[in-house]
């Protein structure tokens, strides 16, 4: 399989134009999110012109249709016409992933990519040099800290703890419940930013008692800011290198171990196992090993 996909890319690369053209499908849509155009789509009851759509956002015309029509290309977007004026519409997915207003929304995901990591992306050559983040180069900011950076401003903050939140949309409930977890009566989520996972882990499991431990003003935004179900979650403000983390039968450790350097993250694990309840996986649900002193979920 590989020597003919080797060769049909020696006789054209279309593979390798895919992956060259790759960042403008990615840039199409960031746009059109950021301009508001899934949104004004899904709230009219009818498919709508470039022009109406341009006017409403307050754009070029031209530009708006050469995005419109980008978009029906990629199949974001359907279109049709009537009386020699193309008409656009959402497809399902786009309504379901791309609007504000939906459940399952994406559109907090795809403004931080659009704004935050696409930026940083175009740096990829500098952090290979260095070794090192790039978010002095492209913002400006110091690099040692990494959620310093991140957190530089609530506006900032939001935008992150909204992409945290969409991951969670998508992947949540397939990860609290890939193993039985109802045995653990009490549960820590450590740096669980929203609530979204925590959320996620109630719901599947409401006889245990479901904690967020995260920093006070991360707290404060996931209250203000992010809608929280009546799922019988609470929050807890801490720091979890600095301060005493709330005791649990089962930690979530939930994109974290990745954000950190390996002596900060063995620092952590060790506080997770000095304060975890003992106890093992029942062996006669398939689990062979014994836990003892430690239960964690990892996920990065």
């Amino acid at each position: 399989m590989a020597e003919h996909l080797s060769q049909s890319e020696l006789d054209y690369p279309f593979k390798l134009l895919e992956y060259f053209n790759g960042f403008r499908v990615s840039k199409m849509i960031f746009s059109a999110c950021e301009l508001g155009v899934f949104d004004l789509l899904l709230k009219s009851q009818d498919a709508l012109s470039a022009q109406h759509v341009a006017q409403e956002l307050g754009t070029s015309m031209d530009g708006m249709e050469r995005l419109l029509d980008a978009l029906v290309g990629i199949e974001i977007l359907e279109v049709e016409t009537a009386q020699g004026t193309a008409l656009y519409s959402s497809t399902d997915v786009a309504n379901l992933y791309l609007a504000k207003g939906s459940a399952k929304s994406l559109h907090d995901m795809i403004i931080y990519r659009s704004q935050t990591v696409y930026p940083l992306w175009n740096n990829l050559v500098d952090a290979i040099r260095s070794g090192r983040n790039q978010y002095e180069k492209t913002f400006g900011l110091p690099s040692g800290h990494f959620f310093q950076a991140i957190y530089r401003s609530e506006e900032e903050m939001l935008k992150f703890m909204g992409i945290m939140s969409c991951h969670w949309v998508l992947d949540g409930h397939d990860v609290v419940t890939a193993f039985d977890l109802s045995r653990f009566q009490k549960v820590v989520d450590l740096g669980g930013c929203t609530g979204a996972l925590a959320n996620e882990m109630a719901r599947a499991y409401p006889a245990s008692s479901v904690t967020v431990f995260d920093l006070p003003q991360v707290v404060e935004a996931a209250q203000k800011h992010f809608k929280q179900e009546d799922s019988g979650v609470t929050f807890q403000s801490g720091d979890f290198f600095s301060d005493e983390i709330p005791g649990a039968d089962l930690y979530v450790l939930a994109r974290v171990i990745h954000d950190w350097p390996e002596e900060k993250c063995l620092a952590l694990l060790k506080k997770v196992y000095e304060t975890c309840k003992p106890g093992e996986f029942p062996r006669n649900q398939g689990h062979p090993h014994t836990l003892a002193d430690f239960s964690a979920i990892f996920c990065n």
